[in-house]
């Protein structure tokens, strides 16, 4: 699965877009199938060769962050599967989503 294909890398607001929203809108997911480490982003921009998101990340604990395209795509679960993409996922605001992993 190519986690971010052109037409979707469009749909990404750039890196600091959301700054200033209060409840900005959380546009994809990534998740591990075989754990419970999931990527829900906010924002992101091309650097050079990668592609830099700013989002929630809910693994050990939830936070915000930066992460890259290339560190998601080396990535494996403890079971050895990729880490994928939400293909049915709607964008809703970054506060249900923290509602919902209770961060």
């Amino acid at each position: 699965m190519k986690l971010l294909p052109p037409e979707l890398e469009r749909r990404i607001p750039p890196l600091r877009a959301a700054e200033h929203h209060r409840d900005p809108l959380v546009v994809m997911k990534f998740f591990t199938p075989d754990s419970n480490w999931t990527w829900y982003v906010l924002e992101g921009s091309r650097e050079d060769d990668d592609f830099i998101f700013f989002g929630l990340v809910d693994g050990f604990v939830a936070e915000l962050g930066y992460y890259s395209l290339n560190e998601l795509e080396a990535v494996r679960g403890p079971l050895g599967l990729p880490i994928e993409r939400d293909l049915w996922w709607q964008s809703v605001p970054l506060s249900e989503v923290k509602a919902l992993v209770g961060s």
